[in-house]
C-alpha cells in the first residue's frame, strides 16, 4: 500500500541536532568493545601487508603481543609505520557495520602496564606471554578514521580520540536492542510515530543505543530509513535504560492520544 502522505526520501525522519555521541566517542566505544583486528604493516619492498591479530587498549593506544617469527613483526622491524583496522559484526549488511582505522607508528615496549592491560583483555595469552620469542608492541595513534556504516564517517583528531571514553552502556547495548526488538515492537512503533516524521509508521526496529538515546530503522515506502531519538536525560549505566524507555513510551502514547483527539 502506498502512503503518499509519508515524508519524501530527501527529508530526514529526525533532526540532525538530536543528542548523540561524538565520532570520537563512537570510535573509542567500537574499538574498546573488540579484541581482534587487522594489523597493516609494510613489507621490505613497500607493499601493504594486513594480518589478523589480537589487541588491547592502553591509554588509547592498541598494544599487541607478537611473535618474532611473524611476518608483521619482521615488517615492523624494518618500518614502524602501521595501522589497525577494527570492525564490528552486528548488522546483516557488512557495509552497515562500523569500523575504525588507527594509524601511527608501532614500536616495541617493555612497559609492565602494557603487559597487564593485554593480559587483562586476553588472559589466555598468559600461557605463552613469557616465551622468549614473544614481545609487546604499541601503536602510538596519530590518525583515526571512523566509519559508522552508511553516511556516517570522518577523520577524528588524535586529541579527541585520547580524550574520549567508551560509552558507559556499551556492554548492555546488545541485550537492550534484542529485548526491545523481540518483546516491545509496539513501543518502537509508538516512538517512531510520536518522535519522528514517520507519523504513519507501522514497523520499526532498534539498531543502536547509547547513553544519549537510540536509533531506529523505520520502514517506509522508500525502504528502511534511519531515525534517532534522545532520552530525556543521558544514562549513567545500562540498567537505567529500562526506566528511560518506559518514560519515553508514556510520553509517546500521551502525545499520540492528544493528536488523535485533535484530529
Amino acid at each position: 500500500m502506498t502512503r503518499n502522505h509519508g515524508p519524501s526520501k530527501e527529508l530526514p525522519l529526525t533532526d540532525d541536532d538530536v543528542a548523540a555521541p561524538s565520532h570520537a566517542e563512537r570510535a573509542r566505544t567500537l574499538v574498546a568493545g573488540e579484541r581482534t583486528g587487522a594489523l597493516g604493516t609494510l613489507t621490505d619492498d613497500g607493499f601493504p601487508y594486513p594480518s589478523y591479530v589480537t589487541f588491547a587498549l592502553f591509554e588509547g593506544d592498541p598494544v599487541f603481543l607478537v611473535s618474532q617469527m611473524a611476518s608483521h613483526t619482521h615488517n615492523l622491524e624494518g618500518d614502524d609505520r602501521a595501522s589497525l583496522l577494527v570492525s564490528e559484526d552486528v548488522a546483516d549488511d557488512p557495509l552497515a557495520n562500523g569500523r575504525v582505522t588507527l594509524v601511527g607508528r608501532c614500536r616495541p615496549t617493555d612497559a609492565v602496564e602494557v603487559r597487564e592491560a593485554f593480559l587483562m583483555r586476553h588472559p589466555e595469552a598468559s600461557y605463552y606471554v613469557d616465551f622468549k620469542d614473544f614481545g609487546f608492541y604499541r601503536l602510538a595513534v596519530d590518525r583515526i578514521r571512523y566509519i559508522g556504516g552508511y553516511g556516517r564517517m570522518s577523520w577524528v583528531e588524535a586529541e579527541a580520540w585520547q580524550a574520549a571514553r567508551p560509552d558507559p552502556i556499551a556492554e548492555s547495548a546488545r541485550g537492550i536492542i534484542d529485548h526491545m526488538n523481540e518483546d516491545h515492537a509496539d513501543a518502537l512503533v509508538a516512538y517512531a510515530q510520536a518522535f519522528t516524521r514517520a507519523t504513519w509508521a507501522e514497523r520499526a526496529t532498534m539498531t543502536a543505543v547509547d547513553r544519549f538515546g537510540f536509533e531506529l530503522s523505520v520502514e517506509t515506502d522508500d525502504g528502511p530509513r534511519p531515525a534517532r531519538i534522545a532520552f530525556d536525560t543521558p544514562l549513567v549505566e545500562g540498567p537505567d535504560a529500562r526506566a528511560a524507555m518506559v518514560a519515553l513510551l508514556k510520553r509517546a502514547r500521551a502525545q499520540l492520544a492528544s493528536s488523535q483527539g485533535e484530529a
